[in-house]
């Protein structure tokens, strides 16, 4: 018998370190104000709530720019190898997260044929 579990707003992931209402200022800050929207925040939950964003395709850029706010500490003690390697992917290529994501409006050829369809249809 399959079960089905509820979904609700109050509780995205379960495992965001912030409350809703927080996240979704955070979400929809515009990077210039992101600084202000983090400043209240202590830095363990801003490495967490980094680990939590960059996590997810659609806001790994906000948590890069999270990220970048953290001690290397915090965020290793946040997720051990994946914080090392997030505090050192911010410091040492600080754009290296934003190549992987088109531009806001922009779209990616989607395939679903394979590589050998995108090759074809790329040369042809």
């Amino acid at each position: 018998m399959n079960q089905a579990y509820p979904v609700s707003a109050e509780d995205p992931a379960g495992d965001c370190p912030v409350s809703i209402e927080t996240l979704g200022r955070l979400y929809r800050a515009e990077p210039e104000a992101l600084s202000e929207q983090l400043g209240g925040i202590p830095d363990a939950t801003r490495a967490r709530l980094a680990v939590y964003f960059y996590g997810r395709s659609h806001t790994r850029r906000l948590g890069m720019q999270i990220a970048a706010t953290c001690e290397g500490a915090s965020l290793r003690r946040a997720a051990s190898f994946v914080g090392h390697a997030l505090h050192d992917l911010t410091r040492k290529n600080p754009a290296a997260g934003s190549e992987a994501i088109p531009a806001s409006g922009a779209r990616r050829a989607v395939s679903l044929a394979g590589s050998g369809a995108a090759t074809r249809r790329a040369t042809a």
